[in-house]
């Protein structure tokens, strides 16, 4: 399809776009830090727009951090909690004229994204619509994604700067019809003002939001909803929570886990006790070992501990689990002992029970039900060669 020029967009883009300072960006920050948003709920009604007449929602299972409501006309209303209303207009029709205000028009059809929340990529390309994207706020070199990677070391998605210095007049010229953020926008909220002065709408992707792990996969349904996959997103949706009836049957197995990275400052930085981490766990049939660790007044994940704080309250772990997210992989019980010789005090690493994630984890949202499989067979196996899961490896 050929791409929309916006001339006259371009231009003011051209005078109205100052030079940003490159703000600090960590790969997977968006599944690490939270930021903005005040958790308000969705409302349990439809909503009722002048000029549509309401059909039906989207059922749920997992997801409560949004909601969608059909309208005939094939008219359809995405809530997404702290991140606005956002109709999708069908092609060659108008939005109502007596629309309100805080609702985002987004004409149809929806193909040249500018896609900056990482954990989104992996359920567009499940759906089969990675054409739709055009611009990534990801560099080839960020991506854990085989078909994100290639896409853009073939030129077919363009980088377009990261979330806080994006490339204005890049965007503009693409035809941009939609800018898909993490929740990180809200440290530069003059982006997010600059992209909707240009007439692109923002959609705010809250999934890490989601307390169940599910609730995170099932944000298929919402990009479903917005290019008119339905049917596929819920067939793959189905498919994530068959395999997982087994796991989810079995009986709970007692042993306690610890997960964690050691920052830059040598703390300890690990999931709060509701986190869906901690959710993965229990629902594999382990017990996270903070189980203490609430919610408290600010919107972040996670909590930083001293190691003498951590040594206290995890040494007697039955497994552990490294996150590489932010720190990188680890192979060897040398390179873990680098981090803090204190380590070497843990149950789990005197009895060889420590496993690390692998950096694609927190990229493939599609894959947290096999993760949760990943930790069940962790803790149910005696096979002391087991050493290589699809998401963990056990150091040697």
């Amino acid at each position: 399809m050929m791409k929309k020029k916006y001339c006259a967009v371009l231009a003011a883009a051209m005078m109205l776009v100052s030079p940003l300072s490159c703000a600090f960006f960590v790969q997977a920050a968006e599944t690490e830090e939270q930021a903005g948003g005040s958790e308000n709920a969705l409302s349990a009604e439809p909503v009722q727009i002048d000029g549509l007449i309401y059909d039906h929602s989207m059922e749920l299972e997992y997801a409560d951090q949004f909601a969608v409501d059909y309208y005939q006309d094939d008219y359809v209303l995405v809530s997404i909690t702290d991140s606005g209303r956002f109709l999708l207009v069908p092609e060659g029709k108008e939005a109502p004229e007596t629309l309100d205000e805080d609702i985002t028009v987004i004409q149809k059809p929806v193909d040249h994204i500018y896609l900056v929340a990482t954990s989104a990529m992996d359920l567009f390309c499940s759906l089969d619509a990675l054409d739709e994207i055009s611009l990534s706020g990801t560099n080839a070199d960020g991506w854990y994604i085989a078909e994100a990677k290639k896409a853009m070391e073939d030129g077919n998605i363009l980088f377009a700067g990261k979330y806080s210095a994006p490339d204005y007049e890049l965007i503009v010229s693409e035809g941009c019809d939609l800018a898909v953020e993490s929740t990180m926008i809200y440290h530069t909220p003059e982006v997010k003002e600059k992209l909707e002065q240009f007439g692109i709408p923002v959609l705010v992707e809250r999934s890490s939001y989601e307390s169940h792990p599910l609730g995170r996969t099932e944000w298929l349904k919402l990009y479903g909803a917005l290019l008119g996959k339905e049917e596929e997103a819920e067939a793959l949706f189905a498919e994530e929570t068959e395999n997982l009836e087994e796991v989810f049957q079995a009986k709970n197995t007692g042993k306690s886990v610890a997960f964690f990275y050691i920052n830059s400052t040598g703390s300890a930085n690990v999931r709060k006790s509701g986190d869906y981490v901690s959710r993965m766990i229990e629902l594999a049939g382990g017990k996270y070992i903070f189980d203490d660790l609430g919610e408290d007044d600010n919107a972040l994940s996670t909590v930083n501990m001293t190691m003498e704080e951590f040594y206290a309250k995890a040494k007697d772990a039955d497994y552990i689990i490294y996150n590489s997210a932010i720190d990188g992989e680890l192979h060897t019980m040398e390179e873990l002992f680098g981090k803090s010789a204190l380590l070497k005090e843990f149950k789990a690493v005197k009895e060889g029970n420590v496993w690390c994630t692998g950096k694609n984890l927190f990229q493939e949202t599609t894959g947290l039900g096999k993760m949760i499989e990943d930790i069940h067979t962790m803790l149910t196996t005696e096979d002391e060669n087991l050493t290589e899961l699809t998401y963990m490896h056990r150091l040697s």
